[in-house]
């Protein structure tokens, strides 16, 4: 690539992803990923590597685009459509954040059924023999229902850890009857909320799932059932999830993804009992991140040199 194309990340990445584009591109990283900021710099780019969510209006700020490369698996940050219609290729990177995702999911589990530290801090603060009986109310998860709403590749990932780990049962819901691997039992989504002790959301984002967790569904769960969602925050009706929780309708939540982000100070969810909030998070570590920062920056090369990406999205793209 003797022009040396240019790549803009819109935000800094693992080192060893940079140092496999720095040899062929010139990197730029804005200073902020506001929808502005990613317009002006833009203007020039020959490829876009996604970690903040683009404008939908980006492919008509940036004349020489060929590529928009995900910097993980969720496609909502990027104008797939708009993009397709310009001739530009997509890529995400499937499977290169799902052991970060799922282990966070059974870690907020045992947050929200064991919360050690509480004991910890009585512990500390109170003293031996006023620490210990506050066990007796802790829940274990072996032999409880887990309900998982979008069993795709996390969504697997979660069942396995949690039947063969925990001795959880697993209970899914498909759009195709039938289409849930063995070891899940296929249930309807009204069963789905109604008979599980904790469900996990891990469902993509689309016209169907946007408020799919309704208030009628979040008053179908037991009141020591508790709910982590990992998915986007527009999937659950969140001021149900906020009433459930103030009444105590429900056993807790964890909330990884919110409908605004980042999550306004002031927001009602600060004052929710039983509520653990993470900054969309669930899928970044030291591992995934440089996964992914890999994975990516080999994917954009491919297709500044003309070549397929092994993960695209659109292949319509050609036609364009």
């Amino acid at each position: 690539m003797p022009d040396q194309p240019i790549v803009l990340l819109t935000n800094a990445m693992h080192p060893d992803g940079e140092a496999i584009l720095a040899p062929h591109v010139r990197l730029i990283v804005p200073p902020d990923a506001r929808p502005e900021t990613l317009r002006e710099w833009a203007k020039d780019a020959n490829g876009i590597i996604v970690r903040a969510k683009l404008p939908d209006d980006i492919v008509d700020h940036a004349p020489r685009l060929k590529g928009i490369v995900r910097h993980g698996v969720g496609l909502d940050f990027i104008p797939v459509d708009a993009a397709t219609a310009r001739g530009i290729a997509v890529a995400n990177l499937p499977g290169s954040n799902t052991s970060a995702v799922a282990e966070y999911v059974m870690s907020a589990l045992m947050h929200l059924r064991r919360p050690l530290y509480r004991l910890d801090k009585s512990l500390r603060s109170d003293g031996w023999n006023a620490a210990r009986p506050a066990a007796d109310s802790l829940i274990e998860l072996s032999g409880s229902a887990l309900g998982i709403l979008g069993v795709g590749t996390i969504g697997r990932r979660i069942a396995n850890i949690a039947r063969d780990g925990f001795g959880m049962t697993v209970l899914g819901t498909s759009r195709r009857k039938g289409a849930l691997p063995a070891g899940i039992k296929e249930v309807s989504l009204e069963d789905l909320f109604t008979r599980s002790d904790a469900i996990a959301v891990c469902c993509g984002l689309t016209d169907e799932t946007r408020g799919m967790v309704s208030r009628d569904l979040i008053g179908r769960m037991r009141p020591t059932a508790v709910l982590v969602n990992v998915s986007r925050g527009a999937v659950i009706e969140t001021p149900a999830l906020i009433d459930a929780l103030r009444s105590q309708k429900i056993g807790g939540a964890a909330l990884d993804v919110f409908d605004v982000q980042p999550l306004p100070s002031n927001d009602s969810l600060f004052d929710c009992p039983n509520l653990l909030l993470t900054p969309h998070t669930a899928g970044i570590t030291a591992t995934s991140g440089r996964a992914m920062a890999v994975g990516s920056a080999e994917e954009m090369l491919r297709i500044l040199r003309g070549e397929q990406p092994l993960n695209l999205v659109n292949p319509a793209y050609k036609a364009a």
